[in-house]
């Protein structure tokens, strides 16, 4: 892709610390699950939510979807917080699961079949099914990136995707029509690859941009909140999202927004695509 006309344009990516809120405060926050939809506010990611997973050291998670009964059936997605000197040689346990890492803050060291690459805030990287790789901190800071992970969909006579990183800053975004610039997306991948059975961009919105309808399709979301606040249409309820919130949104719910605060709103988007629909639940 070509180098960005905007690289000199400052971008800011919420990362969550952790921590525990105080006794003083109160209780309520935004939090929603539904069938149609989740919320998970930044609020929620504290220390007493976190995860550990094998074969990772010095390193902490918070999972913001899995697959489940009545929740995300395509994909898991985490947050995950590396500490200096930790990481893991054997990241990925599942051979037939692709992944997207995007940090969010720090640096990190990541190695594909012993190729090595240096990713700093705004860094992506693809990685298919089955690939070699391993990723370390070595710097004197933690590293807090996005981890997507997803059962890649085989298609006989396709090829599978080769893996590659790069930066969203030398990515110029893609103007949504008829929007005068206002909502644009900036995507990693050509649409019309057809080996990708997921994409994950990062959409953005200018100050008053909005979903002028509620969009319902097939595509399964998630949405990180990266930069700035929103209001979102889901199903029939109105909710008010901002940096580090994430939302999950189950195929066919209706979603159309608005961006209300003062500077631009931007979220790192999943959806899967590019496949046909499973008749066989087993294939699910």
């Amino acid at each position: 892709m070509p180098p960005s006309k905007n690289d000199s344009v400052p971008r800011t990516y919420y990362a969550p610390r952790g921590g525990l809120p105080p006794q003083s405060q109160l209780i309520h926050d935004r939090a929603v699950f539904t069938e149609a939809y989740a919320v998970i506010p930044k609020g929620v990611m504290s220390d007493i939510v976190t995860s550990f997973l094998p074969h990772w050291e010095k390193t902490r998670l918070w999972v913001l979807s899995r697959p489940l009964s009545g929740f995300a059936e395509t994909f898991s997605q985490y947050i995950m917080e590396v500490s200096p000197g930790g990481g893991s040689e054997r990241p990925e346990p599942d051979r037939g699961a692709e992944g997207v890492l995007f940090v969010v803050e720090g640096e990190l060291a990541l190695t594909i079949a012993g190729e090595a690459h240096a990713m700093t805030p705004g860094g992506y990287a693809y990685l298919p099914p089955g690939a070699d790789w391993q990723l370390h901190n070595t710097s004197d800071a933690p590293v807090r990136f996005h981890w997507i992970r997803k059962a890649y969909a085989f298609v006989d006579g396709l090829e599978v995707p080769p893996a590659f990183v790069t930066n969203e800053q030398t990515i110029d975004p893609t103007p949504m029509p008829d929007t005068d610039g206002r909502w644009a997306t900036t995507r990693f991948v050509d649409p019309a690859d057809l080996r990708h059975d997921m994409h994950v961009t990062i959409v953005t919105f200018q100050p008053g941009g909005v979903i002028p309808f509620d969009e319902t399709h097939v595509m399964e979301h998630g949405l990180y909140v990266l930069e700035g606040k929103a209001v979102y249409h889901l199903n029939q309820d109105w909710v008010e999202v901002e940096a580090g919130d994430y939302m999950w949104l189950r195929a066919f719910c209706p979603q159309s927004c608005y961006a209300a605060g003062p500077g631009p709103f931007r979220y790192l988007l999943y959806k899967d695509v590019n496949r046909h629909m499973a008749l066989n639940l087993s294939q699910r």
